[in-house]
């Protein structure tokens, strides 16, 4: 059974690609109520205009907010200004999108250094930790609304977390992945983002927090290229039409944006 998005909805790597169709698509879209805090690194900068733009198309629905997921006092200031704007509301879904290629695919053995594995690693994975730590107490909050009602029921219209990983995360699909592109520091990272996942779904299961990990196919992006087949629109329409069906039976997983499991 699908239950509409709403509440307060927090996406990361906001400006560009799919995080700024997901905002785009989330602000546009009839039927979802709630407000969309958008995050990126640099709000005022020529890279943000298109978010800026999509602000001001919205208004009173986008809140753009400064936030570097490899920069711990950037999270706890933006968990800060996040915090004072929802203030008693708690925050319903939270979408961790922001994420790098380091360096630029096929990315093999011979072009990765410890630099690349590192900074692939605190950006998209100890960036999401840190993130979901801090914002534990507003999705506790919006969990613990009308508990009585929903029970132990979860949902993305209720308190959720969903990770966007990848394909070529998955260990069991190497074989098949690896010889496309080997990107020695994304998908370990995005493996690591995984085993984050689900070690968070078992964690706030207690909570009746949704944690799920969210494969958006291959995009054209900055980082998915030209040839992917999927457009940011087309994946983020699927992926949105996913989130709005998911349920206790999906925390801990990883589904593609069509609604497929992927395997470990």
């Amino acid at each position: 059974m699908s239950e509409k998005l709403k509440g307060n909805i927090l996406v990361t790597g906001a400006n560009r690609g799919i995080g700024l169709s997901l905002v785009k698509q989330l602000g546009e879209t009839p039927g979802v109520e709630g407000h969309i805090y958008a995050c990126c690194r640099d709000p005022q900068g020529p890279g943000a205009q298109a978010l800026r733009d999509l602000s001001t198309q919205c208004p009173g629905k986008i809140t753009v907010v400064k936030l570097d997921v490899s920069d711990v006092d950037s999270i706890s200031s933006a968990v800060q200004t996040v915090s004072r704007s929802i203030g008693a509301g708690g925050l319903n879904l939270l979408i961790n999108n922001a994420a790098i290629n380091r360096p630029e695919t096929p990315a093999p053995l011979s072009a990765c250094g410890k630099k690349d594995m590192m900074e692939a690693y605190e950006t998209n994975v100890v960036g999401p930790f840190l993130l979901v730590k801090m914002l534990l107490p507003l999705l506790q909050k919006a969990a613990e609304m009308d508990s009585t009602v929903k029970g132990d029921k979860m949902s993305c219209s209720r308190s959720a977390v969903v990770n966007i990983s990848t394909l070529i995360s998955s260990i069991e699909k190497c074989p098949e992945t690896f010889p496309i592109a080997q990107m020695y520091p994304y998908r370990t990272s995005k493996a690591a983002l995984n085993m984050l996942t689900r070690c968070l779904a078992e964690d706030f299961r207690r909570h009746n927090i949704l944690v799920t990990a969210v494969h958006p196919g291959w995009v054209r992006t900055a980082m998915g290229g030209e040839e992917a087949p999927l457009t940011p629109q087309d994946s983020v329409g699927g992926m949105l039409s996913i989130l709005t069906s998911l349920s206790n039976k999906h925390s801990g997983m990883l589904l593609d944006w069509e609604g497929n499991t992927i395997p470990w």
